[in-house]
């Protein structure tokens, strides 16, 4: 799911493209994409490109009149820009926005069609902010005051939007271990040095990112965006050495979800066990990488 960094950039290659140019129409192809009913995405159409906004992990364009269009990816949604028209043919093009500069489409690979389209107002514009904080706008006491408003995991804690804006499962794993935190810990065990080391570490991988996926863009529209990256330390990474200590990065999976992250840098070298598996093997669950390593040794000979 496209996170802080990516829809950062997204807003900044479409600011590039689409400010202040008019709306000609909106196509919606995707039969489940649009969650309004009024106004309805024609009265879009003849109006002026007058803003751009984050709200936490959707896509907000402004238009003339109090009037927002504002895309929610989830996980297998992505924009593209295009200076001829494209039709949508809602089965992988699910809508076509067609400016006097060029064509925005929303394409949704996979047969489960997650993506949405909401036409509002300025006052349902900010009733579809979750109202988490923004981390790179956040003092280090409205951070802790956001961290330890609920007593969660560190892994929760990140991605909660109502605590948190635009940060999900790919950039909490990055952050947490560049912070040498388990991603288990309860919210409420942290010492204020934890916390400040968190702060610290969320908004320098965000800047990073951010910087990294200005580079990958070089001024064209961003066209692969994708949660797994090879550069990043322990996201995706399963089975790969960690890039600090060497050791091979971990997962904990959980329904759809699975959270990467570094036994050695963040857990003191024991395993962080995966909630379905590890009650199912119970005391079987190995408890250290190093028992980890034996048991399939075992296995295979």
């Amino acid at each position: 799911m496209p996170e802080l960094p990516d829809i950062t950039v997204y807003l900044e290659a479409l600011d590039a493209r689409i400010m202040g140019t008019t709306l000609q129409r909106a196509e919606i192809a995707g039969p489940f994409l649009l969650r309004t009913v009024e106004p309805a995405p024609a009265a879009a159409a003849g109006r002026v490109v007058t803003g751009l906004r984050r709200i936490g992990k959707r896509v907000a364009i402004g238009l003339e009149g109090d009037l927002w269009l504002v895309l929610h990816l989830m996980i297998a949604g992505r924009l593209h820009w295009s200076p001829k028209y494209k039709k949508p043919d809602g089965r992988r093009t699910l809508a076509a926005f067609v400016f006097d500069s060029g064509c925005l489409t929303l394409t949704e690979a996979g047969s489960r069609k997650r993506s949405s389209l909401h036409a509002v107002d300025g006052r349902g514009l900010n009733e579809l902010d979750p109202g988490g904080i923004d981390v790179l706008e956040s003092t280090s006491q409205d951070f802790a005051h956001a961290l330890t408003r609920e007593n969660h995991t560190l892994k929760r804690a990140l991605t909660d939007p109502h605590l948190f804006s635009g940060i999900g499962n790919a950039y909490s794993d990055e952050i947490l271990h560049r912070a040498w935190l388990s991603p288990v810990m309860l919210t409420s065990r942290l010492s204020a040095q934890e916390i400040e080391t968190l702060h610290s570490a969320t908004i320098e991988v965000l800047h990073e990112w951010i910087e990294r996926l200005r580079e990958q863009a070089a001024g064209k529209f961003p066209e692969h965006v994708t949660a797994f990256r090879p550069d990043m330390a322990v996201h995706g990474r399963y089975g790969q050495p960690c890039p600090r200590c060497g050791a091979k990065i971990q997962r904990i999976r959980y329904a759809d979800t699975e959270t990467n992250y570094c036994a050695p840098c963040q857990a003191g070298g024991k395993l962080l066990a995966d909630r379905g598996l590890s009650r199912l093997l119970r005391q079987d669950w190995p408890r250290t990488i190093e028992e980890l390593e034996q048991r399939r040794a075992s296995a295979l000979g």
